[in-house]
């Protein structure tokens, strides 16, 4: 487990100092961006703003074909059905045009989240050579 963390949260955010890889960097930019070089995938669970934030930048890059790494909404307990109303809402007036919806997966009970990334994976891995 690798975990990122800029310097001025280290102690205000209890950092996971049993992460296998703890890497402390500068500011948040930082931090987002080597967190999107590192992962093969992203997954939003219940969180505040901060969590809200990266979620939609994520959801932002696949729209915009930045990349088609999976992004996944753990909505444990319905914790996010609010923002997949809206998500909803949006494309019934029409914000979020055809051709450009925002793709994501949404796993109910945590123990689906993993097999659904896996599954997702295969289904964006370039063709063998």
């Amino acid at each position: 487990m690798t975990g990122i963390i800029p310097k001025f949260l280290v102690k205000r955010e209890h950092a996971l100092l049993d992460a296998q890889d703890l890497i402390i960097v500068d500011d948040m930019h930082q931090r987002k961006q080597l967190m999107f070089e590192r992962a093969d995938a992203f997954v939003a669970l219940p969180g505040g703003v901060g969590t809200l934030e990266e979620l939609v930048e994520q959801l932002t890059w696949v729209q915009l074909q930045r990349h088609r790494k999976p992004v996944l909404i753990a909505d444990i307990g319905g914790f996010w059905r609010p923002l997949l109303a809206l998500f909803a809402h949006m494309r019934n007036l029409g914000f979020v045009r055809e051709g450009f919806e925002v793709r994501y997966l949404v796993a109910e009970k945590i123990e689906d989240a993993l097999p659904m990334l896996i599954a997702a994976a295969e289904r964006c891995a370039p063709p063998a050579a």
